[in-house]
């Protein structure tokens, strides 16, 4: 069975994804991916660096992602010009590591984690979808203390995304990591044993 998981920036996604993966599922991580194919010597970073400059690029020739992320996230025409260069690439990815990991063995959970999962309309891979959901407060909080930013900062870096709320509402499942670990424990191990009757 492979499910899609997504929800909002700092909404604990990866912490979600860790506890499926300790219970047994395998994991397709679309940020992992999205890494990959910004490698020196991938076709897909050569294509950026074209599309914005060396200015996007470390001296060691690796990508400068915070600097990168400076100019995509106050640009949305500049946004949707990155984006266009790297979904290809990740979604043919995403496809080919699911696909082998459920022929693999079609019994294994399959978590596919995927940050912009219904902005970049991969929703038609799945019948059904869990949305870690935190409210918008924490999202921002833990943004701004996870990652040092201003709160300006924070607020379009949350403002790139669609709307946790509408997520929520379009969700299969929703796992509400506003509490501690034990209480997103709890959510996940009553899902899994629903998933499994």
């Amino acid at each position: 069975m492979i499910i899609g998981l997504t929800g909002g920036i700092a909404s604990g996604k990866s912490t979600v994804s860790a506890l499926f993966v300790r219970e047994g599922a395998a994991l397709v991580d679309a940020d992992i991916i999205a890494r990959e194919v910004m490698l020196p010597g991938h076709p897909v970073l050569a294509a950026a660096v074209q599309a914005f400059g060396e200015r996007i690029l470390r001296p060691d020739g690796t990508l400068d992602r915070a600097g990168l992320g400076e100019i995509v996230f106050r640009d949305p025409e500049a946004l949707q010009t990155l984006n266009h260069l790297t979904h290809p690439a990740i979604r043919k990815e995403i496809k080919e590591r699911m696909n082998a990991l459920e022929q693999d063995d079609p019994q294994r959970l399959v978590i596919v984690d995927i940050p912009l999962l219904y902005e970049s309309e991969l929703d038609t891979l799945f019948e059904q979808i869990i949305v870690v959901y935190v409210p918008r407060r924490v999202q921002l909080a833990r943004l701004m203390e996870r990652s040092g930013m201003t709160l300006e900062q924070a607020e379009d870096r949350i403002a790139a995304q669609m709307d946790i709320e509408l997520k929520r509402r379009r969700a299969t499942y929703v796992i509400d990591n506003s509490g501690g670990l034990e209480a997103t424990e709890h959510q996940v191990a009553a899902l899994l044993d629903r998933l499994e009757r």
